[in-house]
Parts: structure tokens; C-alpha cells; sequence
């Protein structure tokens, strides 16, 4: 159940961060949020071991 939230999250994270990128914002800002994606991601990956 968890690793489908998380999952979701990681998939809005990453679309949140191609409008930024697409908004023109600050570099670090769309490779913060790539990398919370990402972390999501393996957070839902671990939780399915």
C-alpha cells in the first residue's frame, strides 16, 4: 500500500519537476526535486523487499 503512495508521489515529483524546468526556475530547485523523486522511488522499492 505504501510503496503505491510513494510511487504516486515520486511520479507528481517528477512532473513538478519538468514544469519547472519548462517554468525556467532556478537549477537547484528542478535537481532538488528530481532527487526527491528519486528517493521516493527507492523508499517504495525497499518497501517491497
Amino acid at each position: 500500500m505504501w510503496s503505491i503512495i510513494l510511487m504516486a508521489a515520486a511520479g507528481l515529483l517528477a512532473g513538478g519537476a519538468l514544469s519547472l524546468r519548462q517554468q525556467r526556475a532556478h537549477l537547484s530547485w528542478v535537481i532538488t526535486v528530481w532527487v526527491l523523486a528519486g528517493l521516493s522511488l527507492f523508499a517504495a522499492y525497499r518497501l517491497t523487499l
